[in-house]
């Protein structure tokens, strides 16, 4: 290490540190609803040792990079659901408590040669999360209004602001006269934004089109971004992106990844992600920390040297020469070992590497056996021409297709029957939530656009005898899962509370259960228990909950919505829009979040309910579907879907599309006049590239 490296501290500095989120001596928090069960708080990455240097020409540990040698660290934190890569993102920025206290330090932060503007360790060392809480640093917040549409028909005072005040800070309601400064690219704190990085992050994020709307407009996809962005114009010495290409589309990808590689080339921030094992890893990342899942360090350091001992570790258990150990499932790694480059993705994951050993064939993947053939029967959902306008702007629909005459009509000409299985693709910011809106009547357009919902209008017909549909009874057909449910969800539900609103007009309205009802509520909480306990302090077990005896669902009364992990919050939302065999079932980004093995044994249920299950102790490719053990028992209550029920789903990662899915539907980017795109598919999606690549083509 050079003299000058020596006489640089660390910018964060963690020597023997262990961490809580609650205070060991500290009286127990009890559980939600006055239970008097404490909550769960075992230590968290015992005695962790991490650095962090300052310097930009800091030894790089011997990390061998793709796309050249990289002298700054870039860290990736890499592990399954649950394992806490969101907890160790928090103790980097100074959260939970640390014992002893004196371990962890931010030595850099107190010397002479910073700004003054990084010299709070919240300014220093920034994070950017999409937790659907509001948390993450956005400055977005979470959601205030009670419904859906209120995004569509107001605008809330505390998001009025347009996206170029955002990304320049200007979001006070009373802003102060020096604010007129920030308009120039003038950051309030004291120094200015350069103006070539201003244009270089909105041009690679693909905002331009977007600065004069009002924030609160924007989609999943484009807040994203957004906040992105703000992260980096605020020029912090660290910044840390949880699952930063979660719900984003491949070529926001493509653009967003050689941006954050030149800022980290350049230490300008550094960076510290989060990241799934089924994730490519950014080949510009130069180190690694893998967790185990009980939030332990399994592996970390230079980014080949991790790489390899997990490869090894797999193929060691493969191959019977070592024992699996329970805290690091070989099922969770099989997908790792390629990464996101400029020229796409490349490499190999572990899973293939393996049976490269053993087989010239291609890798087995899981595929779900279809018992059911699905029967097309009648429409669901009629759009003949809908164009979504927001004054001069087309949101939707900006083309023309052909009708069975020969003819065009402008905007999107669509059909959905009871039987089939859509997946519906495109950039972000094409209108794939503008379309759920209209389908799910929150859109207030929805009334005066050519749409027809299970056969009828939204407005009253010539000689028709029935009464016009209500929202109501639409909300009452549609099982839905997106960001936007995630968001509004009311964190002070229960477990329980939150499957049965799938039968109440509201989320806090009262639902009105049948007995059969309320038994599909119960079996899938049983199926999924494992899942929705895992942060609650459940023993872990790898066992199919649905086929344990242990009837005890005293904990889905006990705990709320807003104390589940991210990942248990997303699987309680699939629940919810599946669990009542809704005429349409719409998954937008429901497996997002997810690891693996969760979002496998979710797209299992969504085929065949509690019917089948995977076989124990299978992983990997190797997994086995078998009769369930409640199937067996002749007791099943939740069947998987019926020929009477229609799926759209909407993903950016194939292996997230449920291998059902057959008809797609591709939005062509915003602002454009390109048509919308139609296609069949001859198997799942995720088993063959070929499939997704077409998709994507133009």
């Amino acid at each position: 290490m050079s003299s000058l490296a020596a006489a640089r501290p660390p910018i964060i500095r963690i020597a023997s540190g262990t961490f809580y989120r609650h205070h060991p001596s500290s009286v127990p928090v009890t559980g939600g609803l006055g239970s008097s069960a404490a909550h769960h708080n075992p230590p968290l990455f015992s005695n962790f040792n991490f650095e962090l240097p300052s310097d930009d020409n800091a030894h790089s540990g011997g990390a061998s990079v793709r796309d050249g040698p990289l002298t700054p660290h870039n860290w990736c934190i890499v592990g399954p659901s649950l394992a806490g890569k969101t907890t160790l993102l928090h103790v980097l920025r100074g959260q939970h408590i640390c014992l002893p206290p004196a371990a962890r330090s931010f030595p850099y932060l107190a010397t002479d040669g910073v700004p003054h503007r990084l010299k709070s360790t919240s300014r220093a060392i920034r994070y950017v999360g999409f937790d659907a809480d509001g948390n993450g640093g956005s400055g977005l917040g979470p959601a205030t209004s009670a419904y859906l549409s209120a995004r569509y028909e107001s605008r809330r005072e505390t998001t009025d602001f347009s996206l170029r005040d955002f990304l320049l800070g200007n979001t006070e309601l009373n802003p102060y006269r020096e604010s007129e400064k920030s308009a120039a690219g003038h950051n309030s704190n004291d120094e200015s934004i350069p103006a070539s990085l201003v244009h270089r992050v909105i041009k690679d994020l693909r905002l331009e089109p977007l600065l004069d709307l009002p924030v609160a407009f924007l989609s999943n996809g484009q807040g994203r971004r957004a906040r992105i962005a703000r992260a980096l114009l605020t020029r912090p010495a660290v910044l840390l992106l949880d699952e930063p290409f979660m719900g984003l589309d491949p070529p926001t990808v493509a653009s967003l990844s050689p941006l954050l590689r030149d800022m980290a080339v350049k230490a300008q921030p550094r960076f510290i992600l989060s990241s799934r094992p089924q994730d490519p890893l950014p080949s510009w990342i130069s180190h690694l920390v893998y967790l185990r899942t009980d939030s332990q360090v399994a592996a970390m350091g230079p980014r080949d040297a991790v790489l390899d001992g997990l490869r090894n570790y797999v193929h060691g258990v493969r191959s019977g020469k070592l024992a699996e150990d329970d805290k690091i499932p070989v099922h969770a790694l099989g997908e790792m070992g390629l990464f996101l480059t400029p020229d796409g993705i490349q490499g190999k994951c572990f899973a293939e590497e393996d049976y490269s050993t053993h087989t010239s064939a291609a890798v087995p993947r899981p595929v779900l056996p279809e018992s059911k053939k699905a029967l097309v029967g009648e429409p669901v959902v009629e759009m003949n021409g809908c164009v979504v306008k927001y004054g001069e702007r087309i949101a939707l629909g900006n083309w023309t297709q052909k009708v069975a005459d020969g003819s065009t009509i402008p905007g999107l000409i669509w059909t959905v029957r009871r039987g089939e299985r859509w997946g519906v693709f495109g950039p972000n910011g094409s209108g794939k939530t503008t379309i759920v809106s209209l389908l799910c009547s929150d859109h207030p357009q929805t009334y005066s656009l050519p749409i027809r919902l299970f056969s009828q209008s939204r407005l009253p017909e010539p000689n028709q005898s029935k009464r016009p549909l209500t929202f109501w009874d639409i909300q009452a057909r549609v099982g839905h899962s997106s960001p936007e449910v995630h968001q509004h969800m009311p964190r002070s539900l229960t477990v329980r509370q939150v499957v049965q609103s799938a039968w109440a007009d509201t989320f806090r309205a009262k639902p009105q259960l049948t007995p059969d009802a309320t038994d599909k509520v119960e079996a899938c909480l049983r199926w999924f228990a494992s899942e929705l306990q895992s942060n609650l302090g459940s023993t872990g077990s790898t066992s199919t909950a649905s086929d344990s005896q242990n009837d005890n669902l005293s904990w889905a009364d006990n705990y709320c919505f807003g104390e589940l992990s991210f990942s248990a919050q997303r699987v309680l939302l699939f629940i919810r829009a599946v669990a009542k065999n809704p005429d349409i079932v719409v998954l937008d980004e429901a497996f997002s979040g997810m690891d693996e093995s969760v979002r496998d044994k979710c797209e299992l249920f969504l085929s065949h309910g509690e019917t089948a299950t995977y076989a124990p102790h299978s992983t990997g490719a190797s997994k086995d579907i078998v009769e369930s053990q409640v199937a067996k028992r002749g007791d099943v209550k939740v069947h998987g879907l019926t020929d009477q029920q229609a799926l759209i789903c909407i993903a950016h990662i194939k292996e997230e599309v449920p291998d059902c899915v057959r008809e797609w539907l591709c939005l062509p980017e915003a602002n454009t006049t390109a048509a919308a795109r139609f296609g069949l598919l001859d198997g799942p999606l995720r088993t063959d590239r070929r499939r997704w690549d077409e998709i994507w083509a133009h």
